[in-house]
């Protein structure tokens, strides 16, 4: 990821501003030619002024002239570059340029942000080294800044403009003098940048006609999503060279890249034609449905720049067919008709949501056939069904999340086993070993719950992916949430110490220091939000309100300044309004629905006026599993927020809460 100009200090100064300017044109490309002259008007103002601060500053610093400066270098996970930085010897100086500009404006502010962060988390050169993020707005009025380490690793913003520049890089450089780093400009700039994008980052980019390669971090090397995609084509492959009808199972942790690898292969260059898709994505998470199509919407809108009805009509069509409800899918080729499908391949994400026969009953048209007859289908005997109706191939891959089944009427992991095991022993299966034996990436649940006979299994190791890309601080975080919700306090305690020292987790009794919490570690865009259990009704009492409807698309995609985002810290998501999806930093609070009895959990449902014992083993199951949820969506860190209860409030008894803070806190939770 190299930049488009980089040179020592000494050097750079001494080069022809046109001779810049000309390296960065021809790095730019055919497609900056067709842009306006205002970017080789404003490269020149910057070259010029840094050519003249820097000579100054050369002359009073005598290391200075060794530095390193860098033009244009890409963020890739913005598709933008940062205009200049200043590498010495100790720290990384991030400039962002606005020429001509008299205000230093918030959004300016979060893009510069934006910019420091990303190198943290994904630049390998840049790990643990001060970035110095500086705004250098040419015509706005001096500021006064105050030049202290804030303790962290990304520094706050300094402002200047053409004329206090020099004096605050000097600032700087008098600030971090003693800094015990060592950097080489050239090596920072040829360093790996392996950014994680977001769930809705990856869309956009499959979107665009993009191939989503390779997905690592900064942080651990990573696991290679390519090796689960081109598994899964190689067997597609087989299947069609050997006219086969087969099921692939992709496992993995949460968080662990398992939607992205069903729309990455679902958009394969090799499975799209002008007409028509050979593969479909689906999915039963309606919020992830909304959110992703209005993601899509407004950044195809926004790059396309569409006016026009009839175009943006088109283009919603085409975003509507990117990822298509799996409950219209049935409804089409099951409910309400016995057509053969056009797509040969599909891919069901959230598999282990499939609906079990007597909640599709429940769900059933009126006077649809199963209604008529009485006789219900498990979705996964439904997408086995349809699929079979091809003549020569078909394939069916099921994204299995382990312990994710949050509602009744979900079938499960071994419903797909059982219904190949009864009906379909002629498709071919194949799966990862976690899936034959099970651990906690399955929910400890395993395909088959007896030995199959009579079915042709192939294992692939390729077929599991075990580390969390969202928590790409954190890869044993879902192993900690296992550990947790599993009664066992001091492996959990030794994994967190161990293992999580770059993901924040925390816990309070009070919801005020919990926001502030997030306020102030989350910076840029990064993203925030309160969550909670759907059955955490007594959050009531300190303001929040689990049963409000929530506008997914407002809640997980408008700015700041919009009162419906999760910015606010007023409405919480529950799990089913956050699963498959994913925030920078996260509330959750912790209700006493899942409460601490004697050393165990106690699962309770708040009906009418009170709480009452769950006794149902499958409901505490899907309890369980809420909170697993809930404890697995922050990609960077985490606060706990357990109340403190009401001694005069009989529905919100103080130890109704007590010993779960006790516990997590045994669990090597940090209080604040």
């Amino acid at each position: 990821m190299a930049a488009f100009y980089i040179n020592s200090v000494g050097q750079f100064i001494n080069e022809a501003y046109n001779s810049i300017v000309g390296s960065l044109t021809e790095k730019a490309g055919a497609g900056f030619h067709q842009q306006l002259h205002s970017q080789t008007n404003s490269w020149i103002e910057e070259i010029k002024i840094l050519q003249s601060s820097f000579e100054d500053l050369s002359e009073q610093i005598p290391q200075f002239k060794n530095f390193g400066v860098v033009l244009e270098y890409p963020i890739a996970r913005r598709d933008k570059r940062i205009d200049v930085l200043l590498i010495t010897d100790r720290i990384l100086i991030v400039i962002e340029f606005k020429v001509g500009k008299s205000e230093y404006s918030p959004a300016d502010k979060e893009q510069l942000l934006d910019y420091c962060l990303d190198l943290r988390d994904f630049h390998f050169e840049s790990r643990n080294k001060k970035i110095i993020p500086l705004l250098l707005a040419t015509e706005a009025s001096g500021v006064v800044n105050q030049f202290s380490d804030n303790g962290e690793e990304v520094q706050d913003i300094y402002c200047t403009n053409a004329n206090t520049f020099s004096d605050c890089i000097t600032r700087i450089l008098k600030t971090w003098e003693k800094e015990e780093t060592s950097i080489d400009y050239i090596k920072w700039n040829d360093s790996i940048y392996s950014p994680t994008p977001t769930i809705i980052e990856a869309a956009q980019t499959l979107y665009a006609g993009k191939s989503v390669k390779e997905i690592a971090r900064s942080h651990a090397g990573g696991i290679n999503l390519t090796k689960t995609t081109n598994a899964v084509l190689d067997a597609i492959e087989l299947a069609k060279k050997n006219n086969e009808k087969i099921i692939c199972f992709i496992t993995g942790v949460p968080g662990a890249g398992k939607t992205l690898a069903g729309l990455n292969i679902a958009h394969h260059i090799e499975f799209q034609t002008s007409e028509s898709s050979l593969a479909t994505f689906l999915s039963g998470n309606g919020p992830l449905i909304k959110v992703l199509r209005e993601a899509l919407t407004r950044d195809a809108f926004k790059k396309l720049k569409l006016k026009d009805g009839a175009a943006k009509k088109k283009e919603t069509t085409r975003i509507v067919s990117f990822i298509e409800n799996v409950h219209s899918f049935v409804k089409l080729y099951h409910t309400e008709g016995s057509n053969t499908p056009n797509n040969k391949i599909i891919i069901f994400d959230e598999a282990q949501r499939a609906w079990n026969a007597a909640h599709s009953l429940r769900k059933a048209v009126k006077g649809s056939k199963e209604k008529e007859s009485n006789q219900a289908f498990s979705e996964p005997e439904i997408m086995f069904n349809i699929m079979s109706r091809h003549e020569d191939w078909a394939v069916i891959i099921a994204l299995v999340g382990g312990g994710q089944e949050i509602n009744t009427g979900e079938a499960g992991l071994p419903e797909w086993g059982k219904v190949l095991q009864t009906n379909f022993k002629d498709w071919k299966i194949y799966i990862s070993p976690e899936l034959k034996v099970g651990n906690h990436s399955t929910g400890n649940l395993t395909l088959f719950e007896n030995e199959p006979t009579g079915l042709e299994i192939i294992e692939n190791p390729d077929l599991h992916l075990n580390v969390s890309i969202r928590s790409y601080k954190a890869e044993k975080l879902s192993q900690w949430v296992s550990l947790v919700l599993d009664n066992q306090p001091r492996q959990a305690q030794l994994i967190l110490n161990e293992h999580l020292n770059k993901y924040e987790i925390v816990i309070t009794r009070d919801l005020e220091k919990a926001r502030d919490w997030l306020r102030h570690k989350c910076k840029g865009t990064r993203r925030m939000g309160l969550v909670a259990s759907s059955g955490g009704r007594r959050l009531r009492a300190c303001g929040l309100e689990v049963k409000l409807d929530l506008e997914a698309e407002h809640w997980f995609l408008n700015p700041r300044s919009d009162i419906r985002s999760s910015y606010f810290l007023e409405i919480p998501a529950t799990e089913f309004g956050i699963q498959g999806l994913e925030l920078d930093w996260v509330g959750v609070c912790w209700d006493a629905d899942l409460r601490r009895v004697k050393n165990e959990w106690s699962h309770k449902a708040f009906k009418g006026h009170k709480w009452q014992n769950t006794a149902n083993l499958e409901t505490q199951k899907y309890l369980i599993n809420k909170y697993r949820v809930l404890m697995t969506r922050a990609r960077e860190g985490m606060v706990i927020f357990v109340p403190k209860g009401n001694p005069n409030d009989p529905t919100a008894r103080p130890e109704f809460y007590n010993a779960t803070a006790n516990y997590l806190i045994s669990c090597g939770v940090k209080e604040i």
